[in-house]
């Protein structure tokens, strides 16, 4: 068994998922479903491993107890295992075939080689790599690294020219002819993504607990120091203050004063 086999091989059925669905096959999804049928926590998980199935298979229920019906997968071409709910029937499925452009996924783009790649692309009406929607290419190029170029036909064969560079690169060719010009479309799967996991040193003990960091002091401090009052900034609002910051208004002589030289006015 090679190490991606190793990978890619599931404990549980449990494990499926869009991804990893593609790189298993019939017998192996029959194994793992009927080993975990019997668990009695199972049942409300099939819907959801079914439909996960159903991106990399065909999936039916069929009637094991009709004749004419079950001959029809179970004559080598399908694989077929149990429900836990027996009034549900049998369930049958075979691996999807990826024959047009259309029949490629996020999911199953990084399932398939350059060289069917291509040859996917060469069904497309013959019309290179510019005839494939924006969705599709979009879709290929999450998989492969792809390039074109469009040239006569016999400088793009030139001993030491693009295709032969391309070529000793890795990439598989397609040409695509343009009256006496030949456009070529190289592709070539890409590596896989390594996910990086950033490591914090002594953020945590041995005993999983968040060490304090310098920063969590100054945080600290900070916060201590907004709880603290500074006793100048703060306003005195006793009344004795108030006064001696009062300044009373300069003595204003009522208009009726004006008007009699002092002298109060007698009812």
């Amino acid at each position: 068994m090679s190490k991606q086999q190793a990978e890619n091989q599931l404990e549980s059925i449990l494990d499926l998922n869009a991804s990893n669905v593609w790189t298993v096959n019939e017998n192996e999804i029959v194994a793992l479903w009927e080993e975990e049928m019997k668990d009695e926590s199972f049942p409300p998980y099939e819907e959801k491993l079914l439909n996960i199935i159903r991106l990399a298979y065909e999936v039916v229920h069929f009637d094991s107890g009709n004749e004419r019906e079950s001959a029809k997968y179970t004559n080598g071409e399908w694989a077929t295992f149990p429900r836990t709910n027996l009034n549900k029937g049998m369930v049958a499925i075979r691996k999807r075939n990826i024959s047009r452009l259309t029949d490629l996924s996020y999911e199953n783009i990084r399932h398939i080689t350059a060289a069917t790649l291509l040859e996917l692309i060469s069904r497309n009406f013959g019309g290179g790599w510019d005839s494939i929607p924006l969705s599709m290419k979009d879709i290929i190029e999450s998989g492969f690294e792809i390039s074109t170029t469009t040239l006569p036909a016999t400088r793009l064969h030139i001993a030491g020219g693009t295709l032969d560079r391309k070529v000793a690169d890795g990439f598989e060719v397609l040409e695509v002819p343009k009256g006496t010009w030949v456009e070529a479309i190289f592709a070539k799967k890409k590596a896989p993504a390594t996910k990086l996991r950033l490591l914090m040193d002594n953020e945590y003990d041995e005993d999983g607990n968040r060490l304090q960091s310098d920063d969590d002091d100054d945080d600290e401090r900070d916060d201590d120091r907004e709880d603290e009052v500074d006793e100048d900034d703060v306003q005195p609002t006793d009344d004795d203050t108030f006064y001696s910051t009062y300044a009373p208004e300069a003595d204003v002589k009522d208009d009726d004063d004006e008007d009699t030289g002092g002298l109060s006015v007698l009812e």
